[in-house]
């Protein structure tokens, strides 16, 4: 039996599960340890997709499928790096595919960007997705203007959130602590801030038609801004997503706000320039932009300011190295091979990755299917070759953990977490609430008081 430790309960690490187990191997089956630093499994699917949006949350049933299979186990909770090692993995199993993806976000560079009241859009999402590694009180609702730097799918989701009520939300999973924060907020309005023009947004047709159906909130749009040269107009032919975004956003800015309690402005072309304020975020300072001949957006020194008492960022993600893997940190990646880790250039055995830390933030949830595939294909022709973990015991790396007074959660553990917020949100007459604080999940996953 070929024995593999995957790092990353998230799409990339159960997909590449799934590819294991169902194409094993020409020496036998695959058996198949998930590892995740967190009691819960399933990445940003659970914690970075907004609780509003439930039918991309599904993908969770998918995944369920895979880390039931007889020759997948679950282990949350474990953190490679810290409760053990990547060398120390390697005494338990003949491989090892990190899929960890990119844990920390981009920064804007810009001065004011550390201020009380800038944070990344990232740490948001976490918060009103209830990640355990965020307070609950790490946002508050005393500002009355926000500034969204990007025009991504998570930029949308940010102002989306922010500009429902927390009765909007109450039929979603969303976390006590935020619908209380929310249903004090004092928001008026939002900015979503682009770099570039409406042809080169990043969010999906999907997506920013939400935006536009608020109840709470009207939807403003500079029809200058609108306006597009030449040559976007040529590129725009074979761009079907990016001219369906601009009819979008037309039939915005043709019509007139209706008296709303938010207002949601959606700017173009213009970029950061400061984090304006002394003790706490009270502006952000933008230069208006047009594109250079590559492409990029360059200022042309037209400078405003947009009032703003917070300021989030969105604009990418970024992976982080681990101890005993090499790293390339321009592209935030690890240098690999179609998935084969490489150091110097040459493969190291018995080393894969898969998912953002291998390709980078890129794609959507499916991406990672193909992805993680191209990897398992690679391991499964190296197996043959690989040296045989040292010891050949399913519960040799379980008891090490223990011995080091890490409570593993097993995948009956995690369905004890799934049946208290199922119990929890019945309590407050919700279908599910969720359970936040990394001690309440364990908690609920190891039956204890």
């Amino acid at each position: 039996m070929l024995r593999v430790a995957i790092v990353g309960s998230g799409p990339a690490g159960i997909y590449a599960a799934e590819a294991l187990t169902r194409n094993g191997t020409r020496n036998g089956d695959a058996v198949v340890d998930v590892l995740d630093r967190l009691p819960c499994p399933f990445g940003l699917v659970r914690y970075g997709v907004a609780p509003d949006h439930p039918k991309i949350r599904s993908i969770s049933a998918a995944l369920t499928n895979v880390l039931e299979h007889p020759n997948v186990r679950f282990l949350g909770n474990v953190d490679v790096g810290t409760d053990v090692s990547l060398a120390e993995l390697d005494t338990f199993y003949d491989a090892v595919i990190v899929a960890f993806g990119a844990a920390i976000d981009r920064r804007l560079g810009v001065p004011g960007e550390d201020l009380p009241g800038s944070y990344s859009a990232t740490e948001f999402v976490a918060w009103y997705n209830g990640h355990p590694d965020v307070a609950p009180d790490a946002f508050t609702a005393d500002v009355r203007s926000v500034a969204v730097v990007g025009v991504g799918n998570v930029a949308v989701d940010v102002v989306r959130v922010l500009a429902k009520t927390a009765d909007d939300l109450r039929v979603t999973d969303m976390p006590d602590h935020v619908l209380e924060t929310l249903d004090r907020s004092f928001v008026t309005d939002l900015h979503m801030v682009g770099r570039r023009g409406p042809a080169q947004a990043k969010f999906t047709t999907t997506e920013l038609r939400e935006l536009g159906e608020l109840a709470n909130a009207d939807v403003i749009v500079d029809p200058a801004e609108l306006e597009l040269d030449a040559a976007t107009e040529q590129l725009l032919a074979t761009q079907a997503m990016a001219r369906r975004n601009l009819e979008v956003l037309h039939g915005w800015a043709s019509r007139e706000p209706t008296g709303k309690p938010r207002r949601l402005h959606v700017h173009f072309w213009r970029r950061p320039v400061e984090v304006l304020g002394d003790e706490r975020v009270t502006g952000l300072l933008v230069e208006g932009t047009r594109l250079d001949e590559s492409g990029n957006a360059v200022g042309d020194g037209n400078m405003s300011t947009i009032e703003a008492q917070m300021v989030l960022r969105s604009v990418g993600y970024r992976g982080v190295a681990m101890a005993g893997l090499p790293f390339d940190e321009r592209s935030g990646t690890v240098p690999n091979a179609a998935g084969r880790v490489l150091l110097d250039g040459k493969p190291v055995s018995g080393r894969y990755v898969a998912g953002w830390i291998k390709r980078g933030p890129t794609g959507v949830i499916g991406t990672n299917k193909k992805d993680a595939r191209e990897t398992v294909t690679s391991l499964l022709e190296d197996a043959p070759l690989l040296p045989r973990a040292a010891i050949q015991d399913g519960d040799g790396l379980v008891r090490l953990l223990a011995e080091r007074g890490i409570r593993t959660v097993s995948w009956e553990g995690w369905r004890a977490i799934e049946a208290a917020e199922a119990m929890l949100g019945a309590e407050r007459g919700r279908t599910r609430a969720r359970i936040t604080g990394r001690d309440a999940l364990l908690r609920a996953a190891l039956g204890s008081p």
